[in-house]
């Protein structure tokens, strides 16, 4: 599988972009904010997914891997296929989008072209699990962080986890915090 592309752009277009790697010329399809960033002879270094179709062997390319991922995650909900996702990735961050899914903010997921209120719906309720914990360790204090990483690696779910942690204090110890944690979840 190929899994990131180092080159030149030969060519930008309004869907992606050429790559030429080491004589190669490989068109990959990115994001709209990504895609503006891109000129003609630059060297890039990006992450990729290979989508293989029974006609058609299909390359998205991405500015960071936090957005192949996110990528990964939209196309795993049902309706939702490649295009779509470069769609989302266009308008949205991977960080709006885990705040709008976190939240349940369907406006926001609507004010992409191509996206009605079903499939808003559907990627609140099918990628809650996938991307709702992300955006909470990135707001949330490191202790806490560690907190929540320590749980969900002994196997709990992240809905567990972020109800037994939402009534610890931030400013205690790790340790501490993982403690009342478990004492809520054996609650259950």
């Amino acid at each position: 599988m190929i899994t990131s592309l180092s080159g030149t752009i030969m060519s930008v277009g309004t869907t992606g972009a050429e790559v030429d790697v080491n004589g190669v010329g490989y068109w990959v399809y990115l994001p709209g904010n990504f895609l503006a960033s891109v000129t003609v002879g630059q060297t890039v270094r990006m992450p990729v997914h290979l989508v293989v179709r029974e006609d058609s062997m299909t390359l998205y390319g991405f500015a960071d891997s936090s957005q192949r991922e996110t990528f990964r995650a939209l196309i795993g909900t049902n309706g939702v296929g490649p295009k779509l996702a470069l769609s989302i990735l266009s308008v949205l961050s991977p960080e709006s989008l885990r705040r709008a899914v976190t939240t349940g903010d369907h406006a926001q997921l609507t004010s992409v072209p191509g996206i009605g209120k079903r499939v808003a719906e559907r990627i609140v309720v099918e990628l809650k699990e996938k991307l709702g914990p992300s955006i909470e360790l990135a707001s949330s204090s490191s202790a806490v962080g560690e907190a929540r990483e320590a749980l969900l690696g002994l196997g709990y779910t992240p809905a567990e986890v972020r109800d037994a942690l939402a009534a610890c204090e931030e400013t205690e110890a790790v340790e501490n915090i993982v403690k009342s944690a478990l004492k809520e979840l054996a609650k259950v």
